[in-house]
């Protein structure tokens, strides 16, 4: 049977899901849409809950777990991107703790202080992918890893990432405990450039939000490295300044 009405209590309970991250939280589930997205999920070992496929769209395999099928007109109120692929997928979270987390000798880690943005953090996951960073980690987040436009942003990067969230505090001693070196990205005087920065040991480079940077809980903490500029701007996009970082650390590794 095929669901044609928004009025329809599985679809509105999907769209509570879509557009209330309190709701998401509370029931322990995340939103995926897209066919690469929802195969990723799945390669990774996320468990699906149900998905919501429109026939008239949708060009993949049908995914082995509950299955709703909506018209087209259903679907395109549900999906973020309109009509395209036709796939939306509900999976449980997976609860990460970094006190579990094994890190290697040359581990490469990438914090992220109070990032507020869901596309930031989506953007900087593809990077930390696609260099081979070891895991990123948010202390005090405004947004949250699950949010459906991190998902859809990282194309669905984040499912195959170590990734955790904490305190600021709690990273930090983390950190003490595994013998890491410590990179802040303060605006001062006294920095280096990124290329001297030795990135073949346990390193944590750390950023802070766009508008106002790390916070003081970090001053004093590692040594202060910045990217070379000859611009006239004073700074990068949170999420191009990380990928330049990211590429350095894997340039140093190969």
């Amino acid at each position: 049977m095929q669901i044609e009405s928004l009025q329809n209590d599985k679809i509105k309970r999907l769209l509570k899901l879509i557009s209330k991250n309190n709701e998401r939280r509370k029931n322990e589930v995340f939103i995926v849409e897209g066919i690469q997205e929802n195969e990723r999920a799945i390669q990774f070992g996320y468990n699906p809950v149900e998905y919501f496929i429109c026939n008239e769209i949708f060009q993949g395999s049908t995914p082995d777990a509950p299955v709703h099928f909506v018209s087209a007109k259903v679907y395109e109120a549900l999906a973020y991107r309109g009509s395209s692929e036709g796939i939306i997928g509900i999976y449980k979270e997976k609860q990460n703790h970094l006190k579990d987390f094994s890190p290697k000798t040359n581990s490469g880690i990438i914090l992220l202080e109070s990032i507020e943005k869901p596309g930031n953090l989506g953007a900087v996951l593809r990077s930390c992918e696609a260099f081979g960073i070891d895991a990123i980690i948010i202390t005090d987040p405004k947004t949250d890893f699950y949010n459906p436009n991190v998902i859809r942003s990282s194309v669905g990067c984040l499912f195959g990432m170590n990734f955790f969230q904490t305190d600021n505090q709690s990273a930090l001693e983390f950190f003490k405990k595994h013998d890491y070196q410590i990179i802040t990205t303060f605006m001062d005087d006294n920095t280096q450039q990124i290329q001297k920065a030795d990135f073949n040991k346990k390193t944590v480079t750390c950023f802070g939000t766009e508008h106002s940077g790390l916070s003081d809980f970090w001053k004093d903490k590692g040594s202060n490295y910045l990217i070379p500029m000859t611009g006239s701007i004073d700074s990068l996009n949170l999420s191009n300044a990380v990928a330049i970082t990211c590429y350095e650390i894997l340039r140093q590794k190969i």
